[in-house]
Order: C-alpha cells, then structure tokens, then sequence
C-alpha cells in the first residue's frame, strides 16, 4: 500500500471501512479549507473536528466521534508526513501530524 518514499497508494477494492471514513472527513475539509483533528475524548473515542488547530481564536468544529480501534487502523494505514490514498478514480493529498490541543494529543491531517 505505500511506496519507498512512504506513499499511501492505490487502495484495493475493499478500502477498509476506517480509510473510507477518514476519506469523508478529508473531503469536508477540502470544502472548507480547513484540517481534519482527531482528539481521543474521555469515552476511549475520538472527536473529529475540522479547523485550523494554530487558530487559537476559532474553536475547532466537531462533526462527530470514531471508535478507538478505527482511529487506531487509520494510524496503521497512514504514516507521519505525506500521504497520498486513491481510492477509484480519486486521489486524496494529506500530510499527517500531532500536535496539542487544550493539552490533549491531536492527530491533524491536512489537505496538501
């Protein structure tokens, strides 16, 4: 699924049900310019919000919760820094980080 410079390619036809719901959110985000932040909440779930986590002035907007072991498929599937995944005749472009929020760990992932 990746190549050597570590790009995610072409995902086969059964794209795993965790890609397909990252690929959702990152087509929310390119609508709106925004990134994709996945925050691991008190439940063992996460919060998917879009935003610009730098923006301190504007709160992130939550557009609702993936189960532990779907966010942890999606890091196993990913990797830090530039990924590309198509999936049919569309390609996504992200770059995938970490940073904080409110001292919480947040996995970002970008448009590129």
């Amino acid at each position: 699924m990746t190549n050597a410079a570590g790009l995610a390619n072409s995902v086969p036809a059964d794209t795993p049900e965790s890609l397909m719901a990252l690929i959702k959110y990152l087509e929310l985000s390119l609508d709106q310019g925004k990134s994709v932040v996945m925050m691991r909440d008190a439940t063992k779930a996460f919060s998917v919000s879009l935003g610009v986590p730098e923006d301190e002035e504007n709160d992130l907007k939550n557009y609702g919760t993936l189960e532990a072991p779907m966010v942890e498929e999606i890091l196993e599937l990913t990797r830090p820094g530039v990924n590309r995944i198509t999936v049919g005749d569309q390609t996504y472009r992200f770059f995938r980080s970490f940073t904080h929020i409110a001292e919480v760990g947040a996995v970002v992932f970008a448009p590129a």
